[in-house]
């Protein structure tokens, strides 16, 4: 008997979705429309010609550097430091009920989660000069100012990641309380916050060397610390005092990003040799752990880091009694923003928001192209060996220690004032954020795809743009968005050394006290980076 054999049905690609395809659409037009802002705010090979005897004479008048005596650095390194961990602290603790709120397993009710998640987007998007000025005709001068615009502004990012982690909690330990009878507070308490406090606490020191960035920028409008002593230094064209005191700021981030690596590395050990059985069973008596050598280090970090938060407290000279008599002209300092002015000059301030957002769109085109390769060679399963690897990450970490306005600064005095200083400066800093995010997310691809291909005899290159990028990809895309979302923030700030867009509108709103000009500027502020950060979020759902 004869057997038919029934062809095989012609197998066909699945249609792609039209989210996806809408979203890969949408990424092409920015991709042309920053081309498009490269070329309008005419950054090319003769700005940088033009450039180059600028950079000379700006070399000549920065070296040999001009160090302040000892004595004065080491105050102003203090005071920066106390303010930055004084306004993480306050971020966190402001984080942590935010957070509970926030997490779809721990909120409530709906009513409240979407509350939170409000908050947290709004302190998020209002960038924390704009605080500072706020808080500067409520507080007046001094680290108080500083303390409340970076931590609340860091409650945004803080408080997201909180929620993040505990939504991603292990449910096993808080449904074993439960199953005891006991009440939401225990469970919260026992079941929950144990697991996440890794979490919380690598996300607080990875804030501190942020906080230490902006601290900076809050400089030069009037907060305390080595940033204000570098906006002076500036302001009187005193270079080589301006360049020394930003190289301690760059010194002091990597030291705080060593520091706080080698801590984060240490918690991931503490919790990640743990048991995972139960203990045995006691039954009588007091139940107390013992005092083991883990025990005894884990107490030792919480006595320090309760040592560190206090003199911090101090060394920023912070007054409970001036903080609570400067709230009752809370009421008469809001009228004063209230309602919004142009000062006739909205058309302006218009084409001022379009001109920061080109500059964001123009940077975040260049820094991709610098950071990719960059990233590339900084990962240790790319580079071509370990030495080449480390090399490439130490230059990520210097990059991204220097302050985006530092390098505003330095690019007006090469290149004059305007948008293509503001552009380069954040083309550079996106090198330190985006090469790291490009450089972990390569080293944490599947290697299995890699080896198969390795062992058909393919070379280096061929493994990597089939094995390698392929995977990593749609975390490519997702961290470019994100940039672009941190550019636009940045870029609004840099116009207050004269870098272009919104920002000098700002300054200038709060020099001549045109309260109702500051408060239209952040609202049309607000709204774009609402937007962006709305964009971002649907193209990298979509991509991924």
């Amino acid at each position: 008997m004869t057997t038919e054999t029934v062809p095989p049905a012609p197998r066909t690609l699945a249609a792609p979705r039209v989210g996806s395809t809408a979203a890969w659409s949408v990424i092409g037009a920015l991709v042309v429309v920053g081309c498009w802002a490269v070329a309008d705010l005419r950054i090319n090979a003769a700005t940088f010609i033009d450039g180059a005897r600028n950079a000379v004479g700006f070399a000549g008048r920065t070296l040999p550097l001009d160090f302040p005596p000892a004595g004065e650095l080491l105050r102003l390194s203090g005071q920066t430091l106390a303010i930055v961990i004084s306004a993480t602290v306050l971020s966190v603790i402001l984080s942590i009920p935010l957070a509970i709120l926030a997490a779809a397993n721990t909120t409530p009710g709906t009513g409240a989660r979407l509350g939170a998640r409000a908050l947290i987007v709004m302190l998020r998007s209002v960038p924390d000069v704009v605080m500072a000025i706020v808080f500067f005709r409520i507080f007046g001068l001094g680290a108080m100012t500083g303390v409340l615009a970076m931590g609340l502004h860091s409650t945004g990012m803080v408080a997201k990641l909180y929620a993040d982690a505990i939504e991603h909690v292990d449910e096993g330990p808080r449904a074993a309380i439960r199953a005891s009878g006991a009440g939401a507070g225990q469970e919260l308490t026992a079941g929950v916050l144990p697991q996440v406090m890794p979490a919380f606490v690598a996300t607080a020191l990875h804030r501190i060397d942020i906080n230490l960035r902006i601290s900076v920028l809050l400089g030069f409008v009037g907060v305390n610390g080595l940033g204000y002593a570098i906006a002076t230094a500036f302001k009187q064209l005193d270079y080589r005092r301006g360049m020394a005191l930003a190289a301690v700021v760059l010194a002091l981030c990597v030291l705080v990003e060593s520091l706080s690596g080698s801590i984060r590395r240490a918690l991931l050990r503490e919790t990640g040799g743990q048991s995972t059985h139960s203990p045995p069973l006691h039954t009588g008596g007091q139940i107390s752990p013992p005092w083991t050598a883990a025990r005894m280090r884990r107490a030792g970090y919480a006595v320090l880091t309760v040592l560190v938060v206090l003199t911090s407290a101090w060394g920023a000279d912070l007054d409970p009694i001036h903080f609570v008599n400067s709230l009752r002209g809370i009421a008469k300092n809001a009228g004063l923003f209230w309602p919004p002015g142009t000062a006739g000059i909205f058309g302006q301030l218009w084409s001022d928001l379009w001109l920061t957002v080109k500059i964001a769109l123009g940077a975040t085109l260049i820094g991709a192209a610098l950071a990719l390769p960059i990233g590339c060679l900084a990962a240790r399963n790319v580079a071509p060996n370990p030495r080449v690897a480390q090399m490439f990450r130490i230059f990520v970490v210097l990059i991204r220690g220097i302050p985006e306005l530092v390098l505003a600064v330095v690019f007006v005095v090469i290149t004059g004032l305007g948008a293509v200083a503001g552009t380069l400066a954040l083309s550079v800093g996106s090198i330190g954020l985006l090469g790291k995010l490009v450089a972990d997310s390569l080293e944490e691809v599947d290697p299995g795809p890699q080896r198969a291909i390795h062992a058909t005899g393919a070379g280096r290159g061929q493994v990597f743009f089939t094995g390698t990028l392929p995977q990593a990809a749609p975390s490519f895309i997702a961290h470019v968005l994100y940039q672009l979302d941190v550019n636009i923030r940045a870029a609004t700030l840099l116009g207050i050394v004269g870098a272009g867009g919104i920002g000098f509108d700002l300054l200038s709103g709060a020099q001549v006290l045109e309260f109702d000009l500051v408060t239209t500027i952040l609202l049309m502020v607000f709204v774009t980076v609402l937007a962006v950060e709305a964009l971002a979020v649907w193209l990298r759902h979509e991509v991924s």
